[in-house]
């Protein structure tokens, strides 16, 4: 089965207004929170082999308090079509993944990855459904198990196996 996470950057600051949105880093609370998603994301198995990732601070600074959780060091590619991308270019981006490639994870922003959470996840627990779709707050990951072996049908959806949400972390220590 082929496993699409679809991951929200961490808590971003704008704590320096000179900077411009593309530039914004993370806050200390959203450095934490995606060292505690990645673990989590690795304690459940769940490694990308390809990382597609906005070229913003905070997605590039989010990936990289991720990255070390990840031991297999999977192929990254930084992309500037995925700063404030339509799901329409997250599936593109999707589609143009090598058949090798078993899980996908694309770092990128709202509104996108919080409507292609929820419309992805098409079966699996339903009161993790309703809660992508309720919302997909900073640091969020939704885990989809396509229904299609072929990432060029991605849009076909499939189960939501996985809701990290850092919230739910926090307070549980390192794992």
């Amino acid at each position: 089965m082929r496993r699409l996470m679809l991951a929200r950057h961490a808590k971003s600051s704008w704590g320096d207004m000179t900077l411009s949105d593309h530039d914004r880093p993370l806050k200390k609370r959203g450095r934490r929170a995606a060292a505690l998603v990645g673990a989590e994301l690795a304690a459940l198995g769940c490694i990308p082999d390809v990382v597609y990732c906005s070229t913003a601070a905070r997605t590039r600074e989010t990936w990289s308090r991720m990255e070390p959780c990840f031991d297999g060091h999977p192929r990254v590619e930084f992309l500037r079509d995925l700063y404030l991308a339509s799901p329409r270019i997250v599936l593109a981006t999707v589609a143009a993944t090598p058949r090798s490639a078993q899980t996908v994870m694309v770092l990128g922003h709202n509104p996108s990855s919080h409507a292609l959470a929820a419309y992805l996840s098409r079966t699996g627990d339903q009161s993790e459904i309703d809660r992508v779709r309720a919302g997909f707050p900073t640091g969020a990951v939704a885990v989809v198990g396509l229904a299609s072996d072929d990432w060029k049908r991605a849009d076909e959806g499939g189960e939501l196996l996985h809701l990290i949400l850092p919230r739910r972390l926090e307070g549980r220590g390192d794992r």
